[in-house]
């Protein structure tokens, strides 16, 4: 229906949208309630039965429509529960919270209590049920029927209730000890709920009304007014508190007094954060809440529900000034049980017996769960959860908090990880409940009478005639001491506990804000430059809305090289969240509109810090501040609350027709719907008491809302061009087969969205932008940002592997279903000579090649290279290092393709919605993933650095030239960023050798050599091919010079530079995309010369300025952060390096002829350089920049090294460059007179103004600690 203009005209300022009563249905009986997943053999008591939304008023409400369904789930999340006379019946309170797509929520306040069963239909129906659970169980288990008294009240009561429950069935009649229902002699007793629809968390307000509707239910005599007065009062007469301003209106019995944060202060936060930190602890707190931070899929397990929400409102509160942008249910129904399936970030509560258990309860993915057992205080995390910053002093700080207001931080935390089943909290607590039970119960300091007077009390009340005598003896002056007592004890109590409810929700507000700005502050803290990355690039609002998913809004990798490095593993994964995505997007929209609540709150408390602390942006302390403002926080609460701003009208008698509104103790009345459904435009009572006051307060929250109302309707259009976005809250309202089916077809479209934006992301990240446009790679990506954003496409994987699975087996989806195709294809290789495994057909080898054999490539291989390192623990552990390997391997798509292929096992393991099973979105996913294979990665080798890897050496002789082998005994050393494998020597008659060795990581020299000895000693070799045999990096190190004595320049030992080998089309292995060769800037291609310095003779200009690209290239490696420098070794020694350009810069014009059979290098004129120089007149004449020039090369003259001269002269260079000697030592070499001798007038090396230019290009390096490989200056001690 749609709603009258009284009920949707008054919406904005209502306090209250609705009022609901949900129960028993007397016209359709008992329906058994099957999805909630009871045991049907349990006792009739014990099973759940449906429950139905009685009655709601308003109708409807057009800005805020009622669901029915919805409600109903949450009210009664197991249906109803069914008690008798000798079972608990406390009522009990929770509250429940609905998330709509758009992200606005409605909040629920539900006040559960049992109430008689008066239809002689149902109590005949339970009573037959019993009969037929007693026949069918009585032959077989004829004891087993005696525990069914005992019923629990799931839906309702907490896990103390449970524990504390007594063994009623040795006091029990005969025919309840037996677990048989008498019509006849026992009362049955069903649940019936309350509940009030808010738009705000008014958690305390609301309690205490329906807490006191209840009284008026239950009490002796009738309530002063008719319930429908209280309701009607409260639905329509009481409105909203303004920002930062209090409210009081009135309740049945008592006053009630509300409070609203001002719009500078922390939003509104009613769930008591001390009992969420009571339950949990403050370290396990901390540890959940950075979960939530990252957007992990949290499920909490209670069996109370308003724990649940308690702890879930909690975590959500601290995230100030983010908020949560996916699935949210902290009360998960039974019915919905289904959507933990979801594949998505989500938090969800589940009420569960088997909490207690964790091991009987089947989770369908774990792989990046958070799962929180609240009432055993335990939790388990995901693996590699980054710390949150600062985490100790923050938990320091908590903990002071807490103790101010006298709570023990230790309470609920014990260690994170179970390594025992715990000890059962109901036994403690019953022991110590069946000591002071009866002390409580007659402690009249607790509220209480003791029984012989309670029951006096209640028998005066409850006695018509004794109530007229009473009356009777007060007119005549005659008093009834013992009755006044007690009546007057009563009201005391009663007043008392009117205080103390006022005092503790005083006390929870002032902790709760003390607690919320403790953690505001850290954010204030992490993100106080955060808009100096926001990135704002669009002219105007459309234009940004249209390319919103190919613009770059923050600049991450400048943010986090300006953070502290112990907080980088944290905000590295946390700036990829959809949370801080939406944070940012709301700060570029704040350029054209008004700015979102919690983003205006956060910027003023920024400008606000700024003006206390200016410092230097780039400055960043890792140094904890505590937050400054507690005090000041809490005393605006509690002068708030001291002053009331507005009381609202007070209920009053309706239009009610005569007969209307009649009591019946115990029964919560059938309410008039006609009185209900009318708002403020039929009320005489309203236009006869609004005075001016109350007109401007209504406009003023009239339009406060009506921005709100703006407000979300701007967040809605966020959200909607929100990356990632699929679903927020499961549908409650239509649970058919189609609404199912279209759900999960959101989550297939949302995964395959993910998957594309994640792929795109890791591209451009990776190449860069300058990259991608000029095909060459200038990577600006950091180590940290990768391995985040791998780590991001794990976790990605891990959900679409989960989504739609039939049986979880292990935490890890994706290694389960790895492990079911390698028992698979082991079973077919068994059954098959010839295996079916893909393989790359290798080269033949002729006669006259010597080459490095391809590689297989193989997903068993790589499955069977996990399973054999013993360091990874875990199956998600391994899923995680496989698709490692695979990407590295640029495998991961054909891998996965070739996985997914068995589409019998496929469709065996993966229910017909599984994302797995939709064959084009499938497609489309291997073609994205395909995409990453244009760039390389190296996440598996830097990643798991201490592992063993085998390594394949083949050394490749030009053989036309000399002979393929030597008689001499050849060695190799392969050196890497991680450390060399050491000298090994080489099989005779072999030029091929594999060795295991702790990961090298990139490799990047190679030292070969011999001993000279035997008849064939010389040996001339071509390169030298290194294979990583896991990742199948192949490295090449180009040596093209002859090793002996007499021949070359007599070396015996060279260090090779390696490079990294490009696989050709062939030995791709069909992966459809291959890095393309690596390219070099334009000033890089002029080609340079080999070591030799005689193959190519480069022009004067050639030559300067490959030694200004060297050095400049040297510049850029020390300015990148130092985890993502790479090898320096490559520029000082390899292609286009400083030693090459160096050695083309002396070679320039060199007399270079041979005299007597014998070639001259540029080292024999260093060394007569230095003979002319080494004189003691001459070095005193000198300097000291001639003594140690002669110093640095008579130790590389004296070294047992065999290196040859120009691997003397390439260490003579790196040694300068490290000490910074380069060009203090040039003017000494020019103005020798031993350069007159072996250089032409025309070389560079002869003119004063060139070399002036080459010392000033080489003093730049000065500003840089050149550190050299041991490779390099092996034997060498300077």
């Amino acid at each position: 229906m749609s709603a009258s203009p009284a009920a949707s005209g008054a919406v904005p300022c209502r306090f209250a949208h609705y009022f609901a009563v949900c129960g028993i249905d007397t016209e359709t009986g008992l329906e058994p309630d099957e999805l909630t997943g009871e045991n049907s053999e349990q006792s009739p008591l014990k099973r759940k039965f449906k429950s139905k939304v009685l009655a709601h008023y308003p109708e409807n409400i057009e800005w805020n429509p009622f669901d029915q369904d919805a409600v109903n789930m949450l009210c009664m999340p197991k249906g109803l529960s069914f008690q008798t006379q000798a079972d608990p019946r406390d009522p009990q309170f929770h509250s429940f919270i609905i998330t709509r797509e758009d992200g606005s929520r409605t909040y629920g306040f539900v006040h559960t209590f049992y109430e008689e069963v008066t239809s002689p239909q149902i109590c005949s129906a339970m009573q037959t049920l019993h009969q037929m659970h007693n026949a069918e169980h009585a032959s077989t288990n004829p004891h087993s029927s005696s525990s069914s008294s005992s019923s629990s009240m799931d839906s309702l009561t907490s896990s103390l209730d449970e524990a504390d429950s007594p063994p009623f069935s040795s006091t029990l009649p005969s025919s309840r000890a037996a677990g048989g229902y008498d019509s006849s002699r026992d009362t049955l007793y069903v649940s019936k709920a309350l509940c009030l629809v808010t738009t705000m968390p008014f958690m305390y307000a609301c309690r205490n009304f329906l807490s006191q509707l209840h009284r008026a239910v239950t009490a002796a005599t009738a309530p002063p007014l008719p319930l429908e007065s209280y309701i009607h009062n409260i639905l329509y007469e009481v409105p909203l508190p303004a920002p930062g301003r209090t409210l009081k209106f009135h309740g049945v019995y008592e006053p009630i007094v509300c409070q609203r944060p001002g719009l500078g202060e922390l939003p509104l936060a009613d769930f008591p954060l001390s009992e969420a930190f009571s339950l949990l602890g403050v370290e396990n707190l901390v540890q959940v809440f950075t979960c939530n931070l990252l957007e992990m899929q949290i499920l909490l397990c209670s069996k109370d529900y308003q724990r649940l929400m308690t702890v879930a409102e909690g975590i959500t509160t601290l995230l100030f000034p983010f908020q949560w942008q996916h699935v949210y249910v902290p009360i998960l129904p039974a019915s919905l049980l289904h959507f933990l399936d979801a594949p998505v970030p989500y938090l969800m509560g589940l009420q569960s017996k088997e909490c207690t258990d964790r091991s009987t309860l089947e989770l369908p993915q774990e792989a990046n769960l958070c799962f929180v057992d609240i009432d055993n205080h335990y939790i388990e995390l995901p693996e590699d959860l980054p710390q949150f910053p600062n985490k100790t002093e923050l938990i320091q700080e908590l903990s002071e908090v807490l103790l101010s207001f006298g709570i023990s931080a230790n309470i609920g935390a014990p260690p994170r990880t179970r390594t025992s089943s715990p000890r059962n909290p109901s036994t403690s607590r019953r022991e110590c409940k069946t000591v002071t039970l009866q002390q409580l119960e007659d402690d009249g300091r607790n509220g209480n009478l003791a029984g012989e007077e309670l029951t006096m009390l209640e028998l005066l009340q409850g006695n018509a005639t004794l109530e007229r005598l009473h009356a009777l003896t007060e007119r005549t002056g005659v008093t009834v001491a013992r009755v006044d007592a007690l009546r007057a004890s009563v009201k005391a109590q009663g007043i008392d506990r009117q205080r103390a409810a006022e005092e503790e929700e005083l006390r929870n507000a002032k902790l709760n804000v003390q607690l919320r700005e403790v953690f505001a502050s850290r954010f204030t803290t992490m993100f106080a430059d955060y808009e100096g990355f926001v990135i704002q690039s669009a002219p105007d609002l459309e234009s940004w809305l249209t390319n919103r998913e190919q613009m770059h809004n923050f600049d991450k990798a400048s943010f986090l090289s300006d953070q502290p490095e112990p907080y980088l593993p944290f905000l590295s994964h946390f700036i990829e969240t959809q949370m801080f995505a939406t944070f940012i997007d709301n700060k570029i929209m704040s350029q054209w509109e008004e700015k979102e609540p919690l983003l205006r709150v956060f910027d003023a408390r920024i400008d606000k810090a700024r003006l206390y602390n200016v410092r230097a942006p780039n400055l960043r302390s890792s140094n904890y501040q505590r937050c400054s403002i507690l005090r000041e926080s809490a005393q605006a609460i509690e002068q708030r609350l001291m002053k009331i701003d507005h009381i609202a009208i007070h209920p009053h008698l309706l239009d009610m027709k005569f007969g209307q509104g009649k009591y019946e103790q115990g029964f919560f009345p059938k309410l008039q719907a006609d009185v209900l459904n009318t708002g403020l435009i039929n009320s005489k009572w309203f236009h006869r008491t609004a005075t001016a006051q109350r007109r401007k307060d209504h406009s003023i929250q009239q339009t406060e809302h009506l921005n709100a109302d703006n407000d979300l309707k701007e967040k809605y259009m966020q959200e909607a061009r929100s990356l990632g976005k699929n679903l927020r809250l499961p549908k409650l309202s239509d649970l058919s087969p189609a609404v199912i089916a279209q759900t999960n077809w959101k989550f297939v479209e949302g995964l395959l969205k993910e998957c594309r934006m994640k792929t795109k992301r890791m591209l451009v990240e990776k190449m860069g932008r300058e990259a991608v446009e000029l095909g060459h790679g200038e990577a600006n990506i950091t180590g940290l940002e990768e391995n985040t954003l791998i780590a991001s496409l794990c976790d990605l994987l891990e959900r679409i592997w989960s989504h739609g699975l039939q049986v979880k087996q292990g935490k890890s989806a994706l290694w389960s279903l790895l492990l079911h195709y390698q028992a698979r294809e082991e079973k077919l290789e068994e059954q098959h000579t010839e295996s079916s495994l893909s393989r790359v057909p290798e080269r033949k080898k002729s006669d006259c090649s010597i080459s490095m054999p391809s590689l297989r490539v193989s997903l068993l291989q790589d499955m069977s290279h996990i399973q054999r390192m013993s360091e990874i623990k875990t199956d998600v552990g391994r899923a995680r290092a496989w698709v490692r390997l695979s990407l590295e391997k640029k495998l991961l798509s054909q891998h996965l393709k070739q996985l997914l292929s068995r589409q019998a096992l496929t469709r065996k393991l993966y229910k017909r919605y599984a994302f797995l099973r939709c064959e084009e979105e499938k497609e489309q996913f291997l073609f994205y993933l395909l995409s990453l294979n244009a760039v390389d990665y190296f996440c598996f080798t830097s990643v798991f650095t201490t592992i063993m890897i085998p390594y394949r050496v083949v050394i490749i002789p030009i053989k036309k030239l000399s002979n393929t082998m030597t008689t001499s005994n050849p060695w190799v050393c392969v050196s890497g960023e991680l450390g060399d494998s050491g000298i090994m020597q080489i099989p005779k008659s072999f030029l091929d050798m594999t060795f295991d060795c702790q990961n090298l990581g990139k490799l990047t020299t190679a030292q070969l050599g011999h001993d000279n000895a035997g008849l064939i000693a010389k040996w001339l070799v071509d390169c030298v091919m290194v294979r990583n045999e896991i990742t199948g990096h192949t490295y090449r190190f180009p040596c093209g010079r002859w090793l002996g004595k007499g021949v070359d320049d007599g070396s015996l030992e060279r260090v090779l530079i390696g490079e990294l080998v490009v696989p050709s089309r062939d030995e791709d292995g069909g992966r459809g995309c291959r890095t393309p060769p690596l390219q070099h800037s334009s000033s890089q291609t002029t080609g340079m010369t080999s070591l030799s310095g005689r193959e190519y003779k480069p022009t004067s200009d050639q030559i300067q300025e490959g030694i200004g690209d060297a050095v400049n290239n040297i510049v850029k490696h020390f300015q990148k952060p130092e985890k993502e420098r790479g090898s320096l070794t490559v520029l000082l020694c390899g292609e286009n390096s400083l030693v090459a350009t160096l050695e083309q810069f002396f070679h320039h014009s060199f007399k270079s002829a041979r005299l007597f059979q014998r070639t001259v290098f540029v080292w024999d004129f260093v060394e007569k350089a230095v003979a002319f120089l080494q004189p003691a007149d001459q070095m005193v004449d000198m300097g000291l920049n001639c003594q140690s020039l002669c110093h640095y090369i008579n130790a590389i003259n004296s070294t047992p090294r065999n290196i040859g001269k120009d691997g003397k002269f390439q260490l003579l260079v790196c040694l300068g460059a490290r000490d910074r000697l380069l060009p203090q030592w040039l003017p000494l070499l020019v103005d020798c007179p031993v350069i007159l001798q072996m250089y032409e007038d025309t070389a560079l090396l002869r003119d004063h103004t060139t070399v002036s230019a080459l010392i000033g290009t080489l003093q730049t390096l000065h500003n840089f600690p050149i550190k050299l490989e041991s490779s390099l200056i092996k034997g060498i001690d300077l």
